[in-house]
């Protein structure tokens, strides 16, 4: 595909925009155009509707279409992997298909093999597991194509598990497999399931999702270490840029800044790298007021927000300077913020939900207990939030 027709299947993606179709929504945003979101709710207010899950997951709800996807795991040791699709409405479970892990499936008991959020593009969904299976279903959950990536090419080590999910750029799926063993990053046709291309990455522990980048009509395909951050061409892979002198995040992923930034968060510093014609990009700014833990930055009309591992930090994104600190509610945050109406939703993992007024400085508008451990990231299209927790997945809007 030339470089015109990508950014057409791009273009052509905005029309999902109301939906959420990948980690973190639109665009890899984490934002969302929905308005009337509810800021109250408990087991018992603004529920809409909860169903029971077949087993654990980390990865986030998808949804396009008026249908919600979703991933899980069951079974001896997490051998069995789902993926289930449920009615956005209703929440009825249209169907579940199930595989059996051909990789490893020891992890930290923190997370589980349902960990990377799978990826539509409104027609088929994307699903990879920690175990290095990758499928592709239809809407209706035909099996399209099917991957073992760990039989493919052998050698994955991750100990604690991986985590980091698929991302679509056009009709190529970028496919981030950095682990401790055969490490590489990889653009795999969407209609094949055969590799486009596929290149050696830092064999080093790695949860980072790529970033899908157009910056001035030409696309790139981010990928970050905690040693450097590289893009490559998602059609071909040849490299584009590279900085080998910072240290990004092995955990949260840098998310799309203003004026043709990139911010990359870090767990000593904070950076704001403005790509060019160039093979390394400029350094814009860099603050080490400011560190990275498990969750992922928003940018929202130009501030970043960034949950730490006790704080939610506000930074201005032309200069990196820290306009305000807050403590949301909740211990540990894995799942990361997202922003919808002018509101900021943070997610605890003992399933507290800090909602903030955003503005100049912030406002605690509710904290939301729903008394069940969340590791995912909010979903958000129709009006409605979706939380994922260990054993439920909750639709929550507007009752009255």
């Amino acid at each position: 595909m030339k470089r015109h027709a990508l950014l057409g299947a791009l273009v052509a993606s905005a029309a999902l925009a109301a939906d959420w179709t990948q980690f973190r929504g639109p665009a890899s945003s984490a934002i969302s155009p929905e308005t009337g979101l509810p800021v109250k709710w408990s087991t018992s207010e603004n529920i809409l509707w909860k169903v029971d899950l077949p087993g654990r997951g980390a990865s986030s709800p998808i949804i396009a279409g008026g249908k919600i996807y979703l991933t899980a795991c069951t079974g001896y040791r997490q051998k069995w992997l789902h993926v289930l699709c449920f009615d956005q409405s209703t929440g009825a479970k249209l169907w579940d298909r199930q595989f059996t892990a051909t990789g490893p499936t020891a992890c930290h008991p923190e997370t589980n093999m349902a960990a990377p959020t799978p990826v539509t593009d409104g027609r088929n969904v994307y699903a990879l597991f920690a175990t290095g299976d990758l499928v592709a279903l239809d809407a209706d959950g035909n099996l399209l194509w099917y991957r073992s990536l760990s039989r493919d090419y052998g050698n994955l080590m991750n100990q604690i598990g991986l985590a980091a999910s698929p991302v679509l750029a056009g009709d190529t799926l970028l496919v981030p497999m950095e682990n401790a063993g055969n490490s590489y990053a990889a653009g795999i046709d969407v209609r094949t399931g055969q590799n486009k291309w596929k290149v050696e990455r830092t064999r080093e522990t790695n949860w980072v999702t790529p970033l899908v980048l157009d910056l001035g009509g030409r696309v790139d395909a981010a990928f970050a270490t905690n040693k450097e951050i590289t893009a490559y061409d998602p059609q071909t892979g040849a490299k584009r840029w590279s900085h080998a002198g910072i240290s990004p995040s092995e955990i949260a992923s840098p998310g799309r800044g203003e004026e043709g930034t990139v911010i990359v968060p870090g767990e000593r510093e904070m950076y704001a790298l403005r790509p060019g014609a160039g093979p390394v990009p400029e350094v814009v700014w860099k603050t080490a007021k400011v560190k990275a833990d498990s969750a992922s930055p928003v940018i929202y009309q130009g501030r970043i927000y960034l949950v730490g591992k006790l704080t939610l930090d506000c930074v201005d994104a032309k200069t990196g300077n820290v306009l305000w600190k807050e403590r949301p509610k909740g211990k540990h945050f894995w799942a990361s913020p997202v922003i919808a109406d002018g509101k900021l939703y943070v997610v605890s993992k003992d399933g507290q939900t800090s909602v903030f007024k955003l503005g100049d400085k912030p406002e605690l508008v509710a904290t939301n207990a729903l008394g069940e451990t969340i590791l995912a990231t909010p979903s958000i299209a129709s009006g409605h939030l979706y939380l994922r927790s260990d054993q439920h997945l909750f639709c929550i809007g507007t009752t009255n």
